[in-house]
């Protein structure tokens, strides 16, 4: 059955990390200077992403081959990726958020720590003092200079490194994120491109006129309107004492869900991450301050790939943020009381809700309203975007993940450290600590 993480392994707070360059990379070549238009997904999303790949040592890699083979192949990659050397600027004329592609140039520093990786421990456990192997702005750069990636080689005691990369998120959703590693990746190893970049984000421009053609409940104005009930943003961050803790779902724990959805509705589409999210979401709902009133409504959030949905398809190199926001929502009483298989039933219809006709109509709902995603909680999955999958030329990322900030209506799922032969998954949650002890009670309850 499932694991949980009952305490936080011992930290090491301090990774003493010392930074001994920092500059700019330009493009290796000349770029065409243009302003880069930003649909109304990649708008919403115009804040840091950081991310953190461990590396083992190599004996035909030591690091400093390493810092030059990604600064080369950094300055390669901004030549199809141009807009990753612009910067973030706001069209007066449009009132909108565009990329000025004007090759300002990309971060680039290497730094050295005081321990080695095995020192480092678990690098499963989301550690805050792995943003010291990240930059999040460069100190020598105005506010509205900074630069939109920003890439960190951090050289252990052993020879094993890290690569940290900060990027704007308006630059890349995870799928897309995952082909600029494999790109940076391919260019270090001497190779050509291993993706050719489709960088038009005017294939997820709204219509004209805007046509909202659907209610959207996950979708949330900003300007509440005299009267109307306030309700909490899935990104607005409140200030409470957490307990966070991992809770572990192993191949078997997934497949016994699977089975145990699988005895309902056979039109139901049944996959590890609809039976994962749906214990997830009873778990939470259940937990929570006034879990005891049975008729409060619950909405779980999570993520969906429209590349495939829409018509015509988006180029699956599409390098934009091409993911929309699905729900969920039922009673409190349904998620005690109805069998597993119809709630991942919903989880599953939240999914299929989104065809092309409904995430044009979200697209434009975008256009209309100053809005984000709304509900009580967000899953956030980086289960299986793989990019612990890319192959350098010193092998594969010994784990790569997220630089994580506890929150508690964000719930995370993270991949195994062996996630090729092993897709359990790692589950961290951030609660109150009265919630946190119903929740990992109905954890392993729904699990037998």
């Amino acid at each position: 059955m499932g694991t949980v993480c009952q305490d936080p392994p011992p930290l090491i707070q301090d990774l003493k990390v010392t930074v001994q360059s920092s500059s700019l990379v330009f493009p290796s070549s000349g770029t065409e200077r243009r302003s880069m238009f930003l649909s109304n997904i990649d708008k919403v999303l115009s804040f840091n992403v950081q991310t953190v790949h461990f590396f083992k040592a190599h004996p035909d890699f030591p690091p400093t081959t390493v810092v030059e083979k990604l600064e080369t192949a950094l300055q390669k990659v901004l030549v199809p990726y141009d807009f990753l050397a612009g910067r973030l600027k706001m069209n007066p004329k449009l009132d909108r958020l565009e990329v000025e592609c004007n090759g300002a140039g990309a971060g680039f520093v290497v730094a050295s720590s005081e321990f080695t990786l095995d020192e480092i421990g678990d690098l499963v456990y989301p550690n805050p003092a792995f943003q010291q192997l990240t930059v999040m702005t460069m100190d020598n750069l105005a506010p509205d200079d900074q630069p939109l990636c920003i890439l960190q080689v951090t050289s252990f005691k052993c020879g094993g490194f890290a690569m940290g990369v900060t990027n704007n998120h308006a630059t890349f959703d995870g799928l897309s994120f995952k082909m600029f590693l494999e790109n940076l990746a391919s260019l270090a190893a001497g190779k050509p491109l291993a993706i050719t970049p489709c960088n038009d984000r005017q294939l997820l421009a709204a219509r004209s006129p805007p046509r909202v053609e659907f209610p959207h409940p996950e979708l949330l104005k900003l300007k509440i309107p005299i009267g109307e009930e306030s309700t909490t943003l899935v990104f607005e961050a409140i200030s409470e004492e957490l307990d966070f803790k991992i809770f572990r779902l192993t191949i078997e724990d997934i497949n016994n869900l699977k089975a145990k959805a699988k005895s309902g509705d056979a039109k139901t589409r049944v996959t590890g991450f609809n039976v994962v999210t749906t214990h997830i979401w009873r778990c939470k709902a259940l937990s929570c301050d006034s879990g005891d009133d049975l008729d409060r409504l619950s909405t779980v959030l999570y993520a969906v790939d429209i590349r495939p949905r829409l018509v015509p398809p988006l180029p699956p190199s599409y390098t934009g943020n091409a993911v929309l926001t699905a729900y969920a929502t039922t009673s409190c009483r349904d998620l005690q009381e109805q069998p597993f298989s119809r709630l991942v039933g919903m989880v599953s219809e939240g999914a299929n809700r989104m065809t092309d006709e409904y995430a044009r109509s979200a697209i434009d709902w975008g256009e209309l309203y100053k809005g984000f995603p709304h509900g009580e909680f967000l899953i956030s999955s980086w289960w299986r975007l793989g990019f612990a999958e890319v192959e350098y030329p010193w092998g594969k990322a010994k784990y790569s993940c997220p630089v994580v900030y506890h929150r508690k209506d964000i719930i995370l799922l993270f991949p195994d450290i062996d996630a090729a032969n092993n897709n359990g998954v790692n589950i961290l949650v951030a609660l109150p600590s009265k919630e946190m002890e119903k929740f990992e009670t109905l954890f392993h309850k729904f699990l037998a």
